[in-house]
């Protein structure tokens, strides 16, 4: 079951330095919310900061609540492990774990979590490889190693990667920017199924994209180079990109700055 999240007055830091100040916003369940902004303004921190892992880097600290459903996700005793199991992550570029199998890639973190029989994995990983609409494309050579796959497949089986364990929230940083037009499109149609079932959260520097696949978009700016990143605005995607209500955020999309 997809999850709501709400953050409230959250700023993250690398070390002394603040990079992303005082954001709040609430991202609805079975739906796309898009960030958009100039390079540096920190999306892609502060979507790190939605599944914990901005604190792996060196120095990375959080301060402010980020809430899934009703769960604080930086409360007392909170693994951070379960928080990505809930939350998962795709990444830019496809990272399919290189010396291993199709089979072995979507059932590794499975394995991670738990004992299975082979038959409930056969089952999870035809499952997550259909739900990537991959499954087609690879039953006859599950056991030939994931890194021979075009691009645009190996990013479909990171999905089903991301998908297999069953989290509620699936993040996405610029998943389609190393890909080619044809793959941009297979992940874009992706995401607009993977909705029913899925909070999905995407940072993509292409503007038509955000308007293509989202239903909410949130631009990030800063006022200067060494400033903090802020939340502008975040509306329905429509309305973003027809009638923002703020001049800085029209002034992005028009191409005046950025």
């Amino acid at each position: 079951m997809a999850k709501r999240i709400d953050v409230s007055g959250l700023s993250a830091f690398y070390g002394a330095h603040k990079a992303i100040e005082d954001i709040s916003m609430t991202i609805e369940p079975r739906s796309v919310t898009a960030f958009i902004g100039p390079s540096g303004c920190g999306k892609s921190t502060f979507l790190r900061t939605l599944n914990r892992m901005h604190e792996v880097v060196p120095g990375g600290r959080v301060e402010g609540k980020v809430m899934l459903d009703d769960e604080d996700l930086y409360g007392p005793g909170i693994d951070p492990v379960s928080v990505r199991r809930e939350v998962g992550m795709v990444f830019q570029r496809p990272n399919p774990f290189p010396t291993m199998s199709i089979y072995d890639n979507v059932a590794a973190g499975l394995r991670l979590n738990g004992s299975y029989k082979k038959s409930e994995l056969d089952g999870v990983v035809e499952q997550s490889l259909r739900g990537a609409n991959l499954w087609n494309e690879v039953k006859d050579r599950l056991n030939k190693p994931g890194s021979g796959l075009s691009g645009g497949q190996q990013q479909r089986l990171c999905i089903a990667r991301a998908t297999a364990v069953q989290p509620k929230v699936l993040l996405m940083d610029e998943p389609c920017s190393a890909l080619d037009p044809i793959s941009t499109l297979a992940i874009e149609d992706l995401i607009g199924e993977l909705k029913e079932q899925y909070t999905i959260v995407i940072v993509t520097h292409n503007m038509q994209q955000a308007a293509r696949v989202s239903d909410r978009t949130a631009f990030f700016n800063l006022e200067a180079i060494g400033r903090p990143g802020k939340l502008i605005e975040i509306d329905e995607t429509e309305r973003i990109f027809s009638n923002p209500s703020v001049q800085d955020t029209e002034d992005y999309i028009s191409g005046r700055f950025g």
